[in-house]
Formats: structure tokens, C-alpha cells, sequence
């Protein structure tokens, strides 16, 4: 079993900055895939930016060069640092970890930006 705990959502203002964390414990396996999705209300789900273990990254067009995703495999923590918010970035932010075919989900962290 896996579990995902994210933290560092919060209210910003527009233009400023926010860092979430994500920690991952459990049976994790040293190859995986670690991501963070967001959900506005009313929208899908949507990817915000995922790295392999390796480091391999991949970023959503809307968040590209604005927001920097990065891993610590040592302590099982990923990140996503996020610059120059705007209000559309507004949504609940999910960790999310795959690994062999199976896929884990945190429980989400707020992130409102105000205009």
C-alpha cells in the first residue's frame, strides 16, 4: 500500500509564488512515475507536470516555465515549485504516484489565486 500526503496550498495573490510538497510512504519501488494533477471546479483533472525517477520531465503548456516540479528519491518527496501564479492556476492539487501498473492519489491541497 501507498500513501500521499501533500501540503503548501494556500491563498496568493497574482504574480506570486507557492511551493507544494508531496511525501510519499509505504511499498514504493525505485522505478516509478511521480506527478501532480489539478482539478478546477466544474473541469477534469487535469496533469500540471510528472517525473520519472530518473528525472525525466514533463510539463502541461500551461504551467510550462512557470512552475518547476522535482523529486528528493531519497526521502520519497516530490515538489512543485510554482512562480508567477495566475488566477486560473486556481484549483485542488493532487499528487499522484505510478508504479508497475498501479496508481495512488493524495487527497489534495487548495491553491487560490486571487486577481
Amino acid at each position: 500500500q501507498v500513501q500521499l500526503v501533500e501540503s503548501g496550498g494556500g491563498l496568493v495573490q497574482a504574480g506570486g509564488s507557492l511551493r507544494l510538497s508531496c511525501a510519499a510512504s509505504g511499498s514504493i519501488f525505485s522505478i516509478n512515475v511521480m506527478g501532480w494533477y489539478r482539478q478546477a471546479p466544474g473541469k477534469q483533472r487535469e496533469l500540471v507536470a510528472q517525473i520519472t525517477s530518473g528525472g525525466t520531465t514533463n510539463y502541461a503548456d500551461s504551467v510550462r516555465g512557470r512552475f518547476t516540479i522535482s523529486r528528493d528519491n531519497a526521502k520519497n518527496m516530490v515538489y512543485l515549485q510554482m512562480d508567477s501564479l495566475k488566477p486560473e492556476d486556481t484549483a485542488d492539487y493532487y499528487c499522484r504516484l505510478a508504479q508497475y501498473g498501479y496508481i495512488y492519489w493524495g487527497q489534495g491541497t487548495q491553491v487560490t489565486v486571487s486577481s
